[in-house]
C-alpha cells in the first residue's frame, strides 16, 4: 500500500514493537507528528519539556526495559539538542533510536533556517547514523537502525529525515522484525578451554562484573559461576544490580569509589575475570600496579575492547551468556575457604561508614531500601549522590540502577527516571540527585506531573557541587571556585509551583515519616533534604594512586 514517508516511518516503529516515543514538535517533523496523531492509539508519545529530556527519557526507558528507547526531535536547534542524550547512551552501550527532522533534500549544505549537519555531529557517538534521501529505502533503514542498535554491543542509531521525504509516498509492505541475537558467529572453543582451565586452576579468583552482564541478561549465569567458583565478586557502577549486593560472595563496587575489600581483592587475586567490563579508568587507577599477581580472564562481545587498556591472558569474544553457560559446564568446585576468609576479613574490617547521629545520604538511602524493600528502580544524576546510592543502595536486580557512567551526564536523571518509570509502571521509580545536577533539567518535573509519573525526586542538598568540592577541598587547599551554590531556590516551592508535592527533610527522625509519606501520595514528588556541604564520598582512591592506596576517611588527608 502506498504511504507518505511519516507514516511509512511510524508503521516501521509498529513492526519493531515500539510503544512509546518521547519528542518535541518543531517544523521539520510536522508530518511525522501528523502521522503520530493519525496512529495515536497505537503508539504513545510523550512530550518532554526539552529535546535533551526526551533523549535522557528514551535512554533511561531502554535501560529499564531493555528495549530500545526511541526519541524524536526537529532539525537543527531540535537535533543538537539530543547530542548529549547520544553520548551518554553511547558511552554506556545503550539501545536507542534517535530520529531527526531536517530540511527539505533541495536546501542540504546551503545554510538553511535550522538546518545542521546532524549525521556529522553524531558520528563519533553513535554506532551508526543515516540519511534518508530517498523516501524508497526509508522502511529497510528504520529496520536497519533498529537492528544495529540491539545487535552485538548495543548502541544508539541516529535516523535524519529531510522534511520533503516525509511528505513524499512509497509502497509500503509489512514485514516482521528480524530477531536479533547479540551473540557473535563462532565463539573460541580453545579459548572456552583455557578460560576453563584457568579458573579451576586458580586459588585465588576475583570476579569483575561490568554492565555487559546485565545488557545480554546473564545474571543467572553469573550468579552460577560464582558459587561454583566459590569466588568473590565485584561489580563496575554499570555492572550494578548483576549480582545482588545482600549475597555473602559480593565486596562491593571497585575502583576509585570501590570498597577497600574490592579494591584490596583485585590487588591479591591470582586470576581476575572481567565479564562484560571494560577496564575504565575509574576502575583501573594506576594501570602499572593494577592486579599485579593475577592473570587477566576478559569476556566481552565487543573485541575493540580487549587489550585495549589491560592485556589478557585469555580473552573470549561472544554474548556474555551464552560464553559462560559454556564455561559453567566446565567449573568443578574446590575448596577457596583460605581467600574467601582472607576476603570476609577486610569486609569486616573495612565496612563502608554510617553516621548515625545526623541526617546523612547513606541514612536516606538506607531508609528507601528498607521501606521499599529493595523493590525500587532508583535512577541518579551525577555527582556524590550518584556514588552513595551505588555504594550504600543494596541492589539486587538487573535494570535497577539507572545512572550515567562513561559520560557522567549532570542533569541525567530527572528524564531517564521519566523512561524507567513509563517502561516499568509496576515499579516505584527515585531520582537521587543533587541540587547542582537537578537545576540543569528541572524543567522535566513538568513532564512527570503532566503525565502523572509517580517518581520521587530525592535532593541531597548540600548547598554545592559536592564532587568537585570535594577535590577542591582535598586536592586545591580549600579554593572552593564556583562550587558553592548559596542560592534563594526553594524546592519545595518550584515542586508545587510545577504542580508536584514538596516537603523539607532536615531531621533524621523526619525521614521514615516523609518517604513514606510521598510513597503513598502516588504522584511527582520532590524531598529537599537538607546535609551537610562538607560530607565527602569514602571511600576514594586519589588520582594517580593505586587501588590498594585507597582513602576511607578524613584521617587518611591528614596521614597523607
Amino acid at each position: 500500500m502506498k504511504l507518505n514517508g511519516a507514516e511509512i516511518l511510524v508503521e516501521c516503529l509498529l513492526e519493531q514493537g515500539v510503544d512509546t516515543i518521547f519528542g518535541f514538535p518543531g517544523g521539520a517533523v510536522l508530518s511525522i507528528y501528523d502521522a503520530l496523531y493519525k496512529y495515536q492509539n497505537k503508539i504513545r508519545h510523550i512530550l518532554t519539556s526539552h529535546e535533551q529530556g526526551a533523549s535522557h527519557a528514551a535512554d533511561g526507558y531502554a535501560r529499564a526495559s531493555g528495549k530500545v528507547g526511541v526519541c524524536l526531535a526537529t532539525s537543527g536547534p531540535g537535533a543538537t539538542n539530543l547530542v548529549t542524550g547520544i553520548a551518554t547512551a553511547y558511552m554506556d552501550s545503550i539501545p536507542m533510536v534517535a530520529i531527526t527532522g531536517n530540511v527539505a533534500l533541495n536546501l542540504l549544505g546551503k545554510d538553511s533556517f535550522q538546518e545542521v549537519d546532524i549525521t556529522g555531529i553524531t558520528m563519533p557517538i553513535t554506532k551508526h547514523n543515516f540519511i534518508v534521501k530517498d523516501v524508497n529505502d526509508l522502511a529497510d533503514i528504520v529496520r536497519r537502525a533498529f537492528k544495529i542498535a540491539k545487535e552485538g554491543r548495543p548502541g544508539p542509531v541516529l535516523i535524519d529525515i529531510p522534511k520533503d521525504i516525509t511528505v513524499q509516498k512509497a509502497e509500503y509492505v509489512k514485514k516482521v522484525a528480524e530477531v536479533i541475537r547479540r551473540s557473535v558467529k563462532h565463539i573460541n572453543d580453545v579459548a572456552v578451554k583455557e578460560a576453563i582451565n584457568l579458573l579451576n586452576n586458580s586459588e585465588r579468583p576475583l570476579i569483575y562484573a561490568g554492565g555487559g552482564v546485565s545488557a545480554s541478561d546473564a545474571c543467572d549465569e553469573l550468579y552460577e559461576l560464582a558459587e561454583k567458583l566459590h569466588s568473590p565478586v565485584t561489580l563496575s557502577l554499570m555492572g550494578k544490580g548483576a549480582f545482588p549486593a545482600t549475597h555473602e560472595l559480593y565486596t562491593g563496587m571497585v575502583g576509585m569509589h570501590g570498597t577497600k575489600a574490592s579494591n584490596m581483592a583485585v590487588t591479591e587475586c591470582d586470576l581476575l575475570v572481567a565479564i562484560g567490563a571494560r577496564f575504565s579508568d575509574r576502575v583501573v587507577s594506576k594501570l602499572e600496579r593494577f592486579a599485579p599477581h593475577a592473570k587477566i580472564l576478559h569476556i566481552d562481545i565487543d573485541a575493540a575492547e580487549v587489550n585495549k587498556n589491560i592485556k589478557s591472558e585469555c580473552h573470549i569474544i561472544g554474548d556474555v551468556r551464552e560464553v559462560l553457560s559454556r564455561i559453567n559446564e566446565g567449573i568443578k568446585t574446590r575448596d577457596r575457604n583460605k581467600w574467601l576468609s582472607f576476603i570476609k576479613e577486610l569486609k569486616e574490617k573495612y565496612p563502608l561508614a554510617r553516621d548515625s547521629e545526623v541526617l546523612t545520604p547513606q541514612y536516606i538511602l538506607d531508609k528507601i531500601y528498607e521501606i521499599t524493600k529493595g523493590d525500587a528502580i532508583l535512577a541518579t544524576e551525577v555527582g556524590q549522590h550518584q556514588i552513595w546510592t551505588a555504594q550504600y543502595y543494596k541492589f539486587t536486580k538487573p535494570r535497577t540502577l539507572i545512572t550515567s557512567g562513561g559520560l557522567g551526564t549532570m542533569g541525567f536523571g530527572l528524564g531517564a527516571s521519566i523512561g524507567a518509570q513509563i517502561a516499568r509502571p509496576d515499579k516505584r521509580v527515585f531520582n537521587i540527585a543533587g541540587d547542582g545536577s537537578f537545576r540543569m533539567n528541572l524543567n522535566e518535573l513538568a513532564t512527570a506531573v503532566e503525565y502523572n509519573l509517580p517518581i520521587i525526586v530525592v535532593i541531597m542538598n548540600n548547598h554545592a557541587l559536592g564532587m568537585v568540592r570535594q577535590w577542591q577541598n582535598m586536592f586545591y587547599d580549600k579554593r572552593f571556585s564556583q562550587t558553592t551554590l548559596d542560592r534563594a531556590t526553594d524546592f519545595v516551592k518550584l515542586a508545587e509551583a510545577f504542580g508536584a508535592c514538596g516537603f523539607n527533610l532536615t531531621k533524621k527522625e523526619d525521614a521514615e515519616r516523609i518517604l513514606t509519606e510521598a510513597l503513598s501520595l502516588n504522584r511527582p514528588v520532590v524531598i529537599n533534604c537538607e546535609i551537610d556541604k562538607d560530607l565527602k564520598v569514602w571511600p576514594m582512591v586519589p588520582p594517580g594512586a593505586a587501588l590498594e592506596d585507597i582513602m576511607v576517611g578524613e584521617s587518611d588527608i591528614i596521614n597523607n
